[in-house]
């Protein structure tokens, strides 16, 4: 999806957990419009360069940063680094996701605390620093997103703790929309359903979900993360300014069946 390219030329998003799968759809699919895009993340130095090196060929401006977004230390740093750079920023996207997927009597509090640190705690600390950052200087606010999933609001096997902390994400963007809004920053979130990407590979039925998904979706197949990256861009645009505080389920009509 392509918008007006004067809409988004020149601003500056920050993506987390962009080196992969929906997070790297999400940076390409900024950069293809003009925006400078910073990709975050947490292992594979090379995966994010990589990723860096494929904005910058569109005539972007990008950079990686490695970073664990359940750290305080290392968000501070980033949104450092990012100022320092970029002098400011347009679009927050915290998609970097985590969490053990175990039967209900093996969880631990430690897994718990895992899951609920880097899917829901960090879009609080994330959202602050962005928050400045789009009202600092001439910029007059901007957009924060937050990448959910359908275990949100549907059990899924062995995603108890993970499905609770996306729940959790889901609530904490609606506060934060009202917080936000009058300081011209929209806050949504988006609520994808299956897509085949590399994390999705640690589900033990990886392979049934995946084909009951497909068969069940009305839309016929499954969500790609090019869809959810439409979906960013749209939710970024001046065509959603009213657009605040929602939950834009993305799953080509599977959760809309009984």
């Amino acid at each position: 999806m392509k918008n007006s390219m004067s809409e988004f030329k020149g601003k500056v998003a920050f993506v987390t957990g962009a080196s992969r799968g929906i997070g790297k759809a999400i940076a390409l699919q900024l950069a293809d419009n003009g925006v400078h895009v910073i990709v975050n993340y947490l292992r594979k130095k090379a995966k994010g360069e990589e990723t860096a090196d494929e904005i910058r060929s569109k005539g972007v401006k990008s950079m990686a940063l490695k970073g664990n977004v359940a750290n305080d230390d290392d968000i501070k740093r980033m949104f450092e680094m990012i100022n320092d750079e970029f002098d400011g920023l347009d679009i927050l996207v915290s998609n970097a996701a985590s969490g053990v997927l175990k039967p209900i009597a093996e969880l631990t509090t430690r897994h718990w605390q895992w899951a609920m640190d880097i899917n829901a705690r960090s879009l609080l600390p994330l959202s602050q620093y962005a928050s400045r950052l789009m009202t600092q200087g001439d910029r007059k606010g901007g957009h924060i997103l937050a990448v959910s999933s359908i275990g949100a609001v549907r059990a899924i096997e062995h995603y108890a703790a993970v499905g609770a902390s996306k729940a959790a994400l889901e609530s904490l963007v609606r506060h934060l929309a009202v917080d936000m809004a009058p300081r011209g920053i929209n806050v949504n979130v988006i609520q994808a359903g299956a897509v085949d990407t590399e994390a999705l590979k640690s589900f033990p039925n990886r392979k049934t979900i995946l084909e009951l998904t497909a068969q069940r979706t009305p839309a016929g197949r499954l969500v790609t993360p090019e869809d959810v990256a439409d979906v960013v861009l749209l939710l970024c645009s001046k065509k959603a300014q009213m657009i605040q505080g929602q939950t834009i389920v993305v799953d080509g009509g599977y959760s809309i069946q009984a």
